[in-house]
């Protein structure tokens, strides 16, 4: 299937709404530029579920090990 483009009213909203130039308009992509006018799919942003899930999963180290690693140089493990 192909999706059809409005272009005189997408031209209009790219120049006048964001002020590009016609040279930034026209190297964006249909994606760019619905991003840009607001329509695009944003990430929602994680919640303290999918933190401490994550936290669960993947642990800090112990404090001990984290100092032991501090006195050393350069790749030494």
């Amino acid at each position: 299937m192909r999706v059809r483009f409005d272009w005189p009213v997408l031209l209009r909203a790219g120049l006048r709404g964001l002020g590009l130039r016609p040279a930034e308009f026209w190297a964006l992509t249909p994606y760019e530029l619905r991003l840009m006018l607001g329509e695009g799919e944003a990430e929602v942003p994680m919640g303290r579920a999918r933190l401490m899930q994550l936290r669960a999963a993947f642990p800090d180290a112990p404090v001990s090990s984290v100092a032991n690693c501090a006195g050393k140089k350069g790749g030494e493990q």
